[in-house]
């Protein structure tokens, strides 16, 4: 009866494993489409309240909206794909040099491999033999030392690719918002000022979701650093269009 009492109490295997699960923290799309929407919304929104602080035509501003929406995402894909791309390429120039060390060197690796794990707490002839065991499967014993030793796991490296799509997408995504009023007809600022500011709120607030912060804290973080911005370059916009006027 105590043994069948104290099973009911532990949780399950499959208890466990649906509630113990962690989201993909490395495949390489997070970053770059989070930042490229609040780039994409910030910059762009930014840069429609410059021009329309030179109080210019409704036409001005919508083509300027429309060329800060393509060369930002253009350049924001270009920059994603080519620092991922590097870094994807560095880690592979380190890997084929723990690659090489551990087929002319093996019993170092091991070694070396074990004392890791000894700095770790593990006892020494424990440890000697765990290393051992690990280190009989090449691609196993690569996989290890590049954890253990970069810090980086081998087969779940971040696409250049996927990071450079998710990239432009969401910086477009993100640049329409401020554009989109313009575009369905308003000759006024402000519908797409309070599109914009809507847009930053949301935005931090769903960061907070994915990251499990205060969604109110980081969607007002993401409103007044937005707004400020876009607050600075409509001043300037006004100043110097006033100026040249």
């Amino acid at each position: 009866m105590s043994t069948a009492v104290e099973n009911a109490d532990q949780p399950s295997d499959s208890y466990h494993v649906t509630h113990h699960s962690h989201r993909d923290v490395n495949g390489g799309w997070l970053r770059p489409a989070v930042f490229g929407a609040m780039d994409g919304l910030v910059s762009n929104f930014a840069l429609m309240t410059g021009v329309a602080g030179g109080d210019v035509a409704v036409r001005t501003i919508v083509i300027t909206g429309l060329a800060g929406l393509v060369a930002g995402a253009c350049s924001m894909a270009a920059g994603e794909y080519t620092s991922v791309a590097s870094q994807r390429e560095l880690v592979q120039a380190e890997l084929d040099v723990e690659r090489q060390e551990l087929r002319r060197n093996p019993k170092d690796e091991e070694r070396e491999l074990a004392a890791l794990y000894v700095s770790r707490g593990v006892e020494a002839g424990l440890a000697a033999e765990v290393a051992r065991q690990l280190s009989r499967d090449p691609e196993q014993a690569l996989e290890i030392h590049a954890r253990e030793e970069l810090g980086v796991d081998p087969s779940d490296l971040p696409s250049p690719a996927v990071a450079a799509v998710s990239s432009f997408a969401s910086f477009a995504i993100g640049a329409v918002l401020p554009l989109l009023p313009y575009l369905l007809g308003a000759t006024s600022l402000w519908p797409s000022l309070v599109l914009a500011l809507i847009g930053l709120f949301g935005c931090g607030a769903v960061v907070a979701r994915v990251t499990a912060k205060s969604w109110w804290y980081s969607g007002l973080r993401q409103l007044v650093l937005g707004g400020a911005a876009a607050g600075v370059t409509f001043l300037l916009g006004h100043l110097f269009g006033t100026a040249v006027g």
